[in-house]
């Protein structure tokens, strides 16, 4: 899938990468490249093994950087930290045989059991999206350092492939066109075209967790919230977890509907679309309440239909006590948009899920035709029901128990494309895209 757009360099100037026109934003300070789970923090020096992470800008008094080390061993240069979360640290580094730039994950689950699942989930479905030849818009493990024992595995290492930038920086520092909001929104479903096929909702899409490069490609990132919808409602607290950003959260997770099902998703990108549209979120709620004010300020009071689809009875008192509101049409919030942006973001923003687009509805609409092409949007086979098991579990799975999970997953012999991606690792960076698939086509017949 060739890049049709080019990114506009801001006013700060832009990055071009070597052999590439389009550019994007500097992004050389307070990136969230690669996201682990978090804020970012921008780099002075660099070192082999220890990347430094520069103090918050806040600060006012001078201080040594704090080094974040980084136990690779020899392959990788490390260079900069470009990104930090909560439980983890990503940094930019070379891999020295062949002098290709990627992003290193080091991630240090073990505080928390929930880290480990997350941790856990994420791995499982990135190594699966890649072993089924599905991942061009999905972020991509190029390598895994492997502990020596479990006695000595105290963190994990992901090398991904480097992005420059990513949607929410993007849209915080650059006016898009409309071309642009179409090509990012159609990799964005080409991606969940992938999860949804294999009967995975995401369940955490927002800007930060779309990165781009120079050439305007879209990878989603950061799985640790994923669940198959086949089981979902069958592991204990689906939703103790939910602790991401509220403000692309789709209606029926805030009331508590009957069912979650894969139009949580599309809700997320209907609101991805109107920030990249107006520069501004569509829904920034506070808190709870306050974020169900602002969807019913602009979806308006809920049909008697949509109201008691409501499972929650708590929820329905709540929506029953607010004064009636009228819908507000999308093309009034946003009067400089297409009219084909405006019926997409009316056909995906409705507060009944089953009234919203699905992935495959969303790519044939109208606004995507430029990009949509049913041949080259691949799907996935369904995970298997045991895929997940350990979710279904957690409540009786201790921290030790999750660790070993963890440990075999990442010794776990590789198969199909990534096998061959990572056992060709030095070739893959230097040969060309059709040579290259040309030689997995035979690494797998």
């Amino acid at each position: 899938m060739a890049a049709a757009v080019a990114l506009p360099s801001s006013a700060t100037g832009g990055a071009t990468l070597p052999g590439s026109g389009p550019t994007v934003a500097n992004t050389s300070t307070n990136n969230n490249n690669n996201n682990p789970a978090g804020n970012a923090s921008s780099t002075t020096t660099t070192s082999n093994t220890t990347a430094p992470a520069q103090k918050p800008a806040s600060s006012r008094t001078p201080a040594e950087p704090r080094r974040v080390r980084f136990n690779v061993g020899s392959k990788y240069h490390v260079m900069d930290v470009i990104g930090e979360g909560a439980y983890g640290v990503v940094c930019s580094a070379v891999h020295r045989p062949t002098g290709q730039k990627v992003a290193i994950k080091k991630i240090t689950p073990f505080d928390h059991s929930m880290f480990c699942l997350r941790t856990l989930r994420e791995l499982k479905l990135l190594k699966y999206f890649q072993e089924q030849n599905v991942s061009e818009n999905i972020i991509s493990i190029v390598d895994i350092i492997r502990p020596p024992s479990i006695e000595a595995f105290k963190e994990v290492y992901l090398i991904q492939e480097l992005m420059e930038t990513d949607m929410h920086r993007v849209i915080r520092t650059q006016d898009l066109s409309d071309d642009h909001c179409q090509y990012f929104i159609y990799q964005t479903l080409r991606a969940l075209k992938a999860l949804h096929s294999a009967d995975v909702i995401h369940r955490d899409l927002k800007p930060s967790n779309l990165l781009l490069n120079a050439n305007c490609d879209l990878k989603v990132c950061d799985f640790g919230l994923a669940r198959s919808v086949r089981t979902a409602e069958q592991e204990t607290g689906f939703m103790t977890e939910y602790v991401a950003t509220r403000w692309y959260r789709a209606p029926e997770i805030m009331l508590t509907f009957k069912q979650y099902t894969k139009a949580i998703d599309v809700w997320s990108v209907g609101c991805i679309l109107a920030e990249m549209l107006s520069g501004r979120p569509l829904f920034p709620g506070r808190d709870y309440h306050h974020q169900l004010t602002l969807i019913l300020d602009v979806l308006g009071t809920p049909s008697l239909d949509e109201f008691y689809a409501i499972n929650s009875r708590r929820s329905r008192d709540y929506i029953r006590a607010l004064p009636f509101r009228k819908k507000r049409p999308f093309n009034v919030l946003y009067p400089n948009a297409s009219a084909l942006a405006i019926d997409f973001l009316t056909k995906t923003l409705t507060f009944d899920p089953k009234k919203r687009l699905s992935v495959e509805q969303a790519l044939q609409h109208p606004y995507l035709e430029a990009y949509h092409d049913p041949d080259d949007e691949p799907v996935a086979p369904p995970l298997d029901e045991d895929f997940f098991a350990f979710d279904r579990q957690k409540d009786e799975i201790s921290k030790e128990e999750l660790k070993q999970l963890l440990f075999d997953e990442i010794a776990k012999k590789m198969t199909g494309r990534m096998a061959a991606q990572l056992l060709i690792f030095g070739e893959y960076w230097r040969t060309s895209r059709r040579d290259l698939e040309g030689f997995l086509d035979l690494s797998q017949s």
